[in-house]
């Protein structure tokens, strides 16, 4: 079951995607349940990690689509964020967040369906994307999307998570080549970032979770042009 939570406050636009999205289930098959919200304040009341994919109007009268993200951001790491405006330009802040696109009104059933197969299928690849690690007393399995960064210290890596933090033994180098190709980049010599999780730069740091985690000077390029791709890819 595919579960679909729309963020909108004009009741016009809620009927529409409500009705694109029924049209959509009937012709993919797929198992779809959608709920509604009518502003950024009843979705954020009690959220809990129950959404694969939520649709968000950036304008919306005290809690805007963006700033509802942020705070969805910080409890849920997973779900598949897609935007609905009428001004493309609020699209390019959407990496701040990780939102996988955007919606321009009038929305067109096509354009729609295509957007929303699109987010399905990450939505899919992202449960494939585990990872298993030696802990003390045994192994946990670990999903890529919560991992912030991974810390090397003392002989140990540390896995800084929306679940919190689990050491393990190994080396950086190892666990890179295992996942570049995932969005994790090197900051330094000390640091595997997860590009999913990059707030901003600044001062020389990338901002991820809160913490300022220092770029060297050796590795910055490298990982700025890491950074961009995934925009790029996550934009397009």
């Amino acid at each position: 079951m595919i579960r679909i939570a729309i963020v909108e406050d004009e009741a016009a636009y809620r009927e529409t995607l409500v009705n694109y999205i029924h049209r959509y289930k009937q012709e993919s098959g797929e198992l779809i349940e959608v709920k509604t919200f009518k502003d950024g304040f009843e979705i954020l009341e009690g959220y809990k990690h129950e959404y694969e994919i939520i649709l968000l109007d950036v304008q919306m009268p005290f809690v805007d689509g963006m700033l509802t993200a942020k705070e969805i951001r910080t409890m849920d790491t997973d779900v598949v964020l897609i935007f609905i405006t009428n001004m493309a330009q609020y699209a390019i802040h959407g990496y701040a967040v990780d939102a996988m696109d955007y919606v321009l009104k009038p929305i067109s059933y096509f354009a729609f369906s295509q957007r929303l197969e699109r987010a399905i299928s990450r939505m899919k690849k992202r449960t494939e994307h585990n990872i298993s690690i030696n802990v003390k007393g045994g192994s946990r399995q670990l999903n890529l999307s919560d991992i912030f960064y991974i810390e090397s210290q003392n002989h140990n890596l540390i896995y800084h998570t929306s679940q919190g933090d689990f050491i393990s033994s190994g080396a950086l180098k190892n666990i890179e080549a295992e996942l570049q190709s995932m969005y994790f980049e090197r900051g330094n010599s000390g640091y595997l970032i997860n590009l999913r999780h990059v707030d901003a730069l600044q001062d020389g740091c990338a901002i991820v979770n809160g913490e300022a985690l220092a770029l060297s000077r050796s590795k910055k390029k490298t990982f700025m042009d890491a950074l961009t791709k995934y925009i790029g890819e996550v934009m397009k």
